[in-house]
Formats: C-alpha cells, sequence, structure tokens
C-alpha cells in the first residue's frame, strides 16, 4: 500500500490526496509535524533528504518526494494523464506554471497571513505577493475563459494541482470575485467525483 507522510493543511499535501482518493487508491497517510522540526530528523532526511512534505513511500520502500512529481507517478495510465504526446506536455506546462508563477506567490502568501505571527518581518512581502498572485490568476482565468479545464477539455492532475491553493488563495488576501471562469473552474472541481475538501 502506498503511504504519504505529509501536512493536513498543507496544499501540496492536499494535491497528492485529492489525486488518490479521485483514483480510488489505497494508502495510508502519516501526519508529519513540520513546524515541530519532524522533517528535519535523521529518519525523515532518509525518506526525503530535502526535509519536505509530501513524501510518497512506495510499495517497494522507495520514496518519491515533490507533489506534482507524485501525481504524474500515480495518473500514468489513468483519465488523469492524456496519453496524446501535445495533450500530455499541456499537462506538465500548466504543472510548471503552477509551481514556478503561481505556488511561490498564493502559497506563500496564504502561509505568512494565515501561519506566520501580525508581527512577522514577512508580513512586508505580502503585497508584493499579492500582485505577483493575482499575475497567475490572470493568466488561469484567461485560459479558463475559453476551457473548461486547464489543459483543454479534460480534468487533469493539472487541475488538480493548481486547484490546491487557488481554492483557498483568499487565506492570503486574494479576492476572486473578478475571476469569474475561475470561480466557476473552481466549481467544476468540486463537482468531480470522489472529490475531498481540504483540512483546514
Amino acid at each position: 500500500m502506498l503511504t504519504v507522510h505529509g501536512m493536513s493543511n498543507s496544499g501540496n499535501c492536499y494535491k497528492v490526496k485529492l489525486a488518490l482518493e479521485q483514483l480510488a487508491l489505497p494508502y495510508r497517510w502519516i501526519e508529519v509535524d513540520v513546524t515541530g522540526g519532524e522533517t528535519r530528523t535523521p529518519t525523515f532526511l532518509a525518506k526525503n533528504p530535502n526535509g519536505k512534505v509530501p513524501t510518497l513511500e512506495l510499495d517497494d520502500g522507495g520514496f518519491l518526494p515533490e507533489s506534482n512529481a507524485i501525481l504524474h507517478y500515480l495518473a500514468e495510465g489513468t483519465p488523469l494523464l492524456p496519453g496524446g504526446r501535445l495533450e500530455r506536455a499541456r499537462v506538465l506546462q500548466w504543472m510548471f506554471f503552477e509551481q514556478y508563477s503561481h505556488e511561490p506567490y498564493i502559497a506563500v502568501a496564504r502561509f505568512i497571513a494565515k501561519f506566520l505571527p501580525p508581527e512577522s518581518p514577512r508580513r512586508a512581502d505580502l503585497a508584493g505577493l499579492v500582485e505577483r498572485g493575482h499575475q497567475a490568476l490572470g493568466v488561469m482565468e484567461r485560459q479558463l475563459a475559453q476551457e473548461p479545464f486547464l489543459a483543454g477539455g479534460a480534468y487533469s492532475i493539472a487541475d488538480i494541482a493548481l486547484f490546491a491553493y487557488t481554492h483557498c488563495a483568499a487565506d492570503g488576501g486574494f479576492d476572486l470575485g473578478r475571476y469569474r471562469a475561475v470561480r466557476d473552474w473552481l466549481d467544476r472541481v468540486r463537482a468531480q467525483p470522489r472529490f475531498v475538501a481540504m483540512s483546514a
């Protein structure tokens, strides 16, 4: 059985949980206390030298870190990852976009606003993060005004990857009111079979 070492309120970990649930794959979830330093212990670093969650423990005892790599692994041979060469590349295009143009701003703004104390000096970064995050949301809005899902007409791991932090963007100070197509897409993702919500 697959085992996920993760943190329930992390969007990156939620991606993996959502994919596992929607693919109806059996798995165990081991909650990791990231804030308590558990990812920096020798035991955890032996699983993932980068000391981050999620980390997927495979049936053969090996480990696979990085949320989007895990999504790709889980979705292989399923409808969540198309078989065509260009279609697969489109999925990866949006997953790279998520990691480089979306997550560093929307997820980080959420972390600062929701989890750091009011006196944290990192709160000075919020305005810049919100500005860049709105640029990413604008890119998504333009795509989703033309297509029901990010990588064309079918729901895929690209949608799972970007849903994870977009759906809770308000935690980081983002008002999604101006993004009608994004809001409609969020509803379409929630309507997918075996959808599960992220833990608060």
